[in-house]
């Protein structure tokens, strides 16, 4: 019998394929691809001037795709993990925490950036500029946000997963 068949490459500590558990994965990968974009309009929007319509756009949605899947995955989070969290390193579950209400603000400050940003096209000239330095403000803060939450998710997630 060759050895492939005997079971000497059965591999026990690869864990199967979850969709939570992939879930969970690719909503840190967004999460990071996030901070990314929600920083190319902070830096676009420097001059006030500046069209940055897709930039804003794909910024803000893909911000909020990451943020759905992470409202996604909390209840199954809330069942099979944050209780066991919270009794083994209650400062990593306070971290997420934290974490869930900085990516909340990262979203919230990408919509009000966009609100402002995409108000200023119609607006008259007196308020054009006030608007865009308020959405590049916004972005600014929300990618700071989302640095610090992403961070956090990779810290809470290094520690225990799906």
């Amino acid at each position: 019998m060759p050895e492939w068949e005997a079971g000497r490459y059965d591999r026990p500590n690869v864990p199967p394929l979850d969709p939570l558990r992939i879930g969970e994965h690719l909503h840190g990968h967004l999460g990071w691809l996030a901070v990314l974009a929600l920083a190319h309009p902070a830096v676009l929007l420097r001059n006030h001037r500046r069209r940055a319509h897709l930039s804003v756009s794909l910024a803000v949605g893909l911000s909020t795709l990451a943020a759905a899947m992470g409202v996604w995955l909390y209840g199954p989070y809330r069942e099979k993990l944050r209780q066991s969290i919270f009794i083994s390193a209650p400062g990593v579950g306070y971290l997420f925490e934290r974490k869930e209400h900085l990516a909340f603000a990262a979203v919230l400050l990408g919509w009000v950036g966009a609100a402002s940003y995409f108000g200023a096209v119609p607006a008259g000239n007196d308020v054009r500029a006030p608007l865009r330095q308020a959405a590049h403000l916004a972005f600014v803060f929300s990618t700071a946000c989302a640095l610090t939450a992403a961070a956090l998710g990779t810290l809470v997630a290094t520690y225990r997963t799906f």
